[in-house]
């Protein structure tokens, strides 16, 4: 299990004695036999700017970092859930990594090996299955068929320079398509990857949507998208604020697009901050939700996701309203080794799903700076247990709810 490391014009070696490393939060860790596994199709290899790498010197007993070179990790696709970041040191602490999920990768059998699990099927969402001459025809027919419609050409721009999957599902009428609604926000997430404070130093990856939608809009959307009994509309995604604050659009288009056909799932994916308008948005028929979530704990909650005018306590209320009238619901779990897998977060999540109701809990790789995360978090309280043991946990304690990395058809509604 050889150290990775790359050059400064982006070459990438493997060590033929220094042996790779892991990190969980800021703590340099060996990586076990049972936390690898080969590199996904569809991963990509990056290198981590301003850093070295750091290996393990087996003759001599210790750490030993590589200089001249920088660290190397690797961008899991959906259906991987990350259980260690690189082994590495930054060689200038004021300089930050670009906003993604960086994962341990190393050489081992003539290969490379990520420490990540799988956790869902990942061929739905692989990107190969995106053919893009398909996907260009369909912007185009779309286009042409909805020539005023902002939202599509909106999407256009995400599904063709951004290549968003989500934004190039609704025009391929495949898996979950999208329909953004929404240019603002109750929160003011520190990784927000639509909207970034001048002084961040995180350069937002994708630009946000500027301009209201109409219901008309909205509704050409959600039927063209709503055509199979198994296809999914999602309100809530990266290109946009929090959905919930344009109910006043999003109820209305929902009543008259279930007059119109029972087709499919209308899910939203949102922060469930705004109770009265999420159970507004249920009553009209919603049939999943996601609800995004870094912490059960409120002094970590606050401190990434800095809600306005909402706590925590709204989440839940919004959650359980949600379960309580039949709606799938789940969270969009966002997921840093040496923290989510801390004691006292493992109990507080527990506690959050059992009195929630959760169906399914989708894993997700937090696209972060790790230093800076770690300096804006509470510090830890009890045991850090791993991620693989916490995955473990979680099975064992939530037996009816599924551990998974997107959104699903509910189990009940499979081979109807």
């Amino acid at each position: 299990m050889y150290l990775v490391y790359a050059d400064s014009d982006g070459n990438v070696f493997d060590h033929d004695e220094l042996l790779g490393l892991g990190r969980s939060a800021d703590m340099i860790t060996e990586i076990l036999e049972d936390e690898f596994i080969p590199l996904p199709e569809g991963a990509t290899l990056v290198s981590l700017p301003d850093t070295r790498p750091i290996g393990w010197n087996e003759a001599a007993q210790r750490m030993e970092p590589l200089e001249g070179y920088s660290a190397v990790g690797a961008l899991l696709p959906q259906g991987f859930t990350r259980l260690l970041l690189p082994g590495y040191a930054k060689t200038d602490k004021t300089k930050k990594f670009p906003l993604f999920g960086y994962t341990a990768v190393v050489w081992k059998d003539g290969g490379f090996y990520v420490a990540a699990e799988r956790t869902d099927d990942p061929e739905p969402w692989n990107p190969r299955n995106c053919d893009v001459h398909e996907l260009e025809m369909q912007v185009g027919a779309l286009a042409k068929k909805y020539p005023d419609n902002r939202l599509y050409r909106h999407l256009t721009k995400c599904a063709l320079e951004y290549e968003c999957l989500t934004a190039s599902n609704t025009f391929l009428h495949r898996l979950e398509g999208a329909v953004p609604v929404s240019y603002s926000c109750n929160a003011g997430c520190f990784g927000c990857i639509s909207e970034q404070p001048d002084d961040s130093g995180f350069p937002a990856p994708q630009t946000r949507m500027n301009f209201k939608p109409t219901v008309d809009e909205i509704v050409e959307i959600m039927l063209e998208h709503l055509k199979t009994p198994d296809s999914i509309i999602s309100f809530g995604q990266g290109c946009e604020g929090e959905p919930s604050t344009q109910a006043a659009l999003i109820v209305p288009a929902m009543k008259r697009v279930r007059e119109i056909t029972q087709n499919g799932y209308i899910n939203i994916n949102t922060n469930a901050g705004l109770t009265d308008h999420m159970r507004a948005i249920v009553d009209a028929g919603l049939s999943l939700m996601r609800v995004s979530t870094i912490s059960a704990i409120e002094a970590h909650y606050n401190a990434y996701y800095k809600p306005r005018a909402y706590t925590l306590a709204n989440v839940e209320r919004s959650l359980k309203y949600a379960t309580d009238k039949g709606v799938y619901t789940s969270i969009n779990y966002l997921i840093f080794p040496g923290v989510t897998d801390r004691e006292e977060e493992i109990e507080a999540m527990l506690g959050f799903a059992k009195r929630t109701g959760l169906k399914l809990i989708q894993m997700r790789n937090l696209n972060i700076d790790p230093e800076s995360y770690l300096n804006l978090i509470p510090k830890p309280q009890g045991e850090i247990y791993g991620m693989k043991q916490m995955l473990d946990i979680f099975r064992a304690e939530l037996p009816d709810v599924v551990i998974g990395s997107y959104t699903h058809v509910p189990p009940a509604a499979v081979g109807r």
